[in-house]
């Protein structure tokens, strides 16, 4: 998959995920009559609880496979190619401490999806058949999350540095068009774990419309909303390299709401 075509389905997601957000801005500027975008107000505006995070995640996939493999052999690519793959998630965290002004911590729990396809090689050649085969790769997360509020509530920047660290669990199946397939006799299907990291910088888009941020906290509970990039490493083969290495280091954005 080509990188311009990803970035249009990435901003396709997010437009699509915002559009909820923009309308309830809209009928709030319409309700008041004023616009408030000035996002250096000190203003404490009045908030339902918070206790929960959740995010939409949208990036570009590639599984570090063909690392395992020290003779130099590249199944991975000489089936896919070496092009990113669609990846989409979601992320829900519990907000269990709340440091004052200062931030949040708390367990989370991610979920994500990527499928990649191509034609399938003629066994012992480079060749293409007339056969499709394909690999889906369902990797999953429980992280420990921090995030820093201390810039946008005391000094009214709004901006949200955050830290995750934990333990990355992914189910994987490689497949043709008559169901499972192989290499060298090793099974195409199976799971792989190990380490799982993140860090990443949210954007809080309440100083876009004030009015309509505290309409959206009133009528269904959600007091901040927040587009955010983050970077992530997920060593997904197993401690010690014993299982097929399906994680990967790559870039996610997306949209984010506390509630």
């Amino acid at each position: 998959m080509k990188s311009g075509l990803l970035a249009r389905r990435v901003l396709l997601a997010l437009a699509c995920a915002s559009l909820p957000l923009l309308i309830s801005a809209s009928a709030s500027a319409q309700y008041s009559g004023t616009v408030e975008s000035d996002w250096r107000q000190g203003t404490r505006r009045r908030e339902s609880a918070q206790n929960w995070a959740f995010e939409l995640r949208f990036g570009p996939y590639y599984p570090k496979v063909d690392e395992e493999f020290k003779n130099g052999q590249q199944p991975l690519k000489q089936v896919f190619g070496d092009t990113w793959h669609f990846f989409m998630g979601v992320e829900l965290d519990w907000q269990a401490l709340r440091l004052g002004n200062i931030g949040s911590f708390g367990p989370g729990f991610g979920w994500g999806y990527t499928r990649m396809s191509a034609p399938a090689k003629l066994t012992g050649t480079n060749d293409n058949s007339a056969e499709t085969t394909s690999l889906w790769i369902m990797p999953m997360y429980v992280a420990g999350v921090f995030r820093l509020d201390l810039l946008h509530k005391e000094a009214s920047i709004p901006l949200v540095p955050y830290a995750k660290l934990g333990l990355g669990y992914a189910w994987w199946r490689a497949s043709n068009e008559l169901g499972g397939s192989s290499y060298d006799g090793i099974p195409g299907k199976g799971h792989s774990y190990g380490l799982h990291a993140a860090g990443g910088l949210a954007l809080q888009l309440d100083f876009l419309d004030r009015g309509a941020s505290q309409q959206l906290d009133n009528s269904v509970g959600i007091n901040h909303s927040y587009v955010y990039f983050e970077w992530l490493y997920s060593d997904l083969g197993g401690f010690g390299g014993k299982q097929m290495h399906v994680g990967t280091s790559s870039w996610v954005t997306g949209l984010a709401f506390e509630i």
